[in-house]
């Protein structure tokens, strides 16, 4: 049977890491306070949801995850993907959206679970580089744009981008000045911090701040909201059974905000492990990714993933194993139990501000210039994902996201570059015609190598590349070979479309031979025939075999 990832690391524990694991995971607890306060908000959750998730997903993937750094939590671009799927169940109280909320961390770590045992890791690359920054840009905006009504005290009702700030300015009379005075103060703080002194948790000392303000000044007195009663209680375990949702739209719901969280923590995964010289293994991590939410489901939380700054600060802080995870959930379950009162005074434009940080940071600016740089057509794809969460929702975004993602790679598969190999003379091997000015077709031979798939939605594009070819062939050219080296797979529309080629082949006096071909192409054209009718002589191992078959032939003609 074997080892749980924690028994292991913690059997080669030593002493000399316990103090870099202690600091760590304050640290963690430090950065994680605020946004798991903060961020339930973007669902319409109270805070305690997030404080029970970022408790209880810490345990889970200690328990469950390959990664000694990686730090789960609650994290913005999840929550808001959450909130749209609680906003179409249409659930019509708080209690009815927080036991939603845990069933489908519950359910995303059950598929999770699944997903790794199905060795379903592949699902990461899912939501391609381009994708997911003009998504999580798009989750932005929309972040920034839900604040308004923290910062200025004014119910807004519209959503979108801008049908919000047309009803702000509409309602302007109505803005609560010094609520917005204190966002914006605390604001221009966060960003100033994470500038100047990134080391420094730019979150807590914004919460702390405006606690203390709030305590001196009597904040609700003031008429600037604050957070209310916390229950200074821990978390319970309970089976999350909402009442009035079907168990196929908890699933779809869940899954979409599957796609989501673990496109995003794979990435940070991914990122960490490069930086520290250590492969990160898709599959063994969604093991940890379904530990961190079924944990925080049965315990009253909601869908979490892996977050970059709370894992950067593990990393900054030289955490060294998952116990600086479990330091952090202990330091964040004694703010639940003893620090109740001050998190109950907290003024909503302290959480709207974390939330406005969080947002910018989400926004990544460096990413879309070198798209743009790039490929303008991969840039082109991050700014439809960037339009559809804006334009049509999140929920839709997501799949706006993954249309443009299958899109993306049909139109990579669509038109696959091909060339005609020959010769230079003094050299081995073959090279194209067209790059090497030197390189001179074989005299009498013809050689087409396609450079990717051949299936059926490019076989009719390849088939009208080969008679183009065919048709400006020289006179004398005796055998037209077709080298499949790079075509890894072939369906039966291929085959079917080889066929065509051979008998167009034919037609021209020419001799048709293929080379090069990988097993499963192989095993199509001999189900189908094609093998059989180009004939046994005619399949070659490599461009070498077919070269001395065609001297061979000529000699004897």
């Amino acid at each position: 049977m074997p080892t749980l990832p924690l028994i292991s690391s913690l059997r080669e524990y030593r002493p000399e890491w316990l103090r870099y694991d202690v600091t760590s995971g304050l640290a963690i607890a430090a950065v994680g306070l605020p946004s798991a306060i903060a961020y339930p908000a973007l669902a319409g959750l109270p805070p305690e949801v997030g404080l029970y998730a970022s408790i209880m997903s810490l345990l889970g993937y200690a328990l469950l995850g390959s990664s000694r750094q990686l730090i789960v939590g609650p994290d913005a671009g999840t929550v808001t993907v959450l909130a749209a799927v609680l906003l179409s169940f249409g659930l019509s109280s708080t209690d009815e959206q927080i036991v939603a909320s845990a069933a489908i961390a519950a359910i995303v770590g059950l598929l999770c679970f699944l997903a790794s045992v199905l060795r379903l890791g592949f699902i990461a690359n899912f939501l391609s580089r381009p994708i997911l920054t003009g998504f999580m840009t798009g989750i932005s905006l929309s972040i920034l744009v839900g604040q308004l009504g923290r910062f200025t005290g004014v119910k807004i009702e519209s959503d979108g981008l801008f049908r919000p700030l047309i009803e702000l300015a509409a309602k302007a009379g109505l803005i609560h000045w010094p609520s917005l005075a204190l966002g914006i103060g605390l604001f221009i703080l966060l960003r100033l911090l994470g500038a100047w002194l990134p080391a420094v948790p730019g979150p807590l000392v914004a919460m702390g701040l405006a606690a203390a303000l709030s305590a001196l000044f009597d904040f609700p007195g003031l008429g600037i909201s604050v957070v209310g009663e916390v229950p200074s209680q821990l978390p319970s375990l309970a089976l999350p059974i909402p009442q009035g949702v079907s168990i196929g739209n908890l699933i779809l719901g869940s899954a979409a905000v599957l796609i989501v969280s673990f496109g995003a923590g794979i990435v940070t995964a991914r990122s960490f492990g490069a930086k520290n010289g250590y492969p990160v293994d898709a599959n063994r991590e969604l093991l940890g990714f379904g530990g961190a939410n079924l944990a925080s489901g049965l315990f009253g939380g909601f869908p979490v993933t892996a977050s970059d700054s709370r894992t950067a600060i593990n990393d900054l802080m030289g955490g060294k194993t998952q116990l600086a995870g479990l330091v952090s959930a202990a330091a964040v379950a004694f703010a639940v139990v003893f620090l109740s009162d001050a998190l109950a005074i907290l003024p909503k434009p302290a959480l709207g501000a974390v939330l406005a940080s969080a947002a910018v940071s989400l926004i990544d600016l460096h990413t879309l210039r070198e798209l743009w740089r790039i490929s303008r057509i991969e840039f082109s794809f991050a700014l439809v994902s960037i339009a559809g969460v804006i334009g049509l929702g999140v929920l839709n975004g997501v799949i706006i996201a993954v249309g443009a993602t299958l899109l993306y790679l049909l139109m990579k598969g669509l038109r696959p570059r091909d060339a005609m190999l020959g010769r230079i003379p003094g050299r081995d091997g073959f090279y194209k015609l067209h790059r090497y000015a030197q390189a001179q077709p074989v005299p009498g031979l013809a050689i087409y190598l396609l450079q990717g798939s051949l299936l059926f939605f490019n076989a009719d594009y390849v088939k009208g590349r080969i008679e183009d070819v065919m048709a400006k062939l020289s006179p004398d050219t005796k055998w037209f070979i077709f080298d499949a080296g790079a075509a890894a797979q072939m369906d039966s529309t291929a085959a079917s479309m080889l066929d065509d080629i051979r008998v167009l082949a034919g037609e021209h006096g020419l001799k048709f031979g293929i080379v090069e071909l990988h097993s499963e192409p192989l095993e199509i054209l001999e189900r189908s025939g094609v093998v059989a009718r180009v004939g046994p002589v005619m399949i070659f191992d490599d461009l070498e075999d077919a070269i001395r078959a065609f001297s061979e032939n000529s000699e004897t003609t």
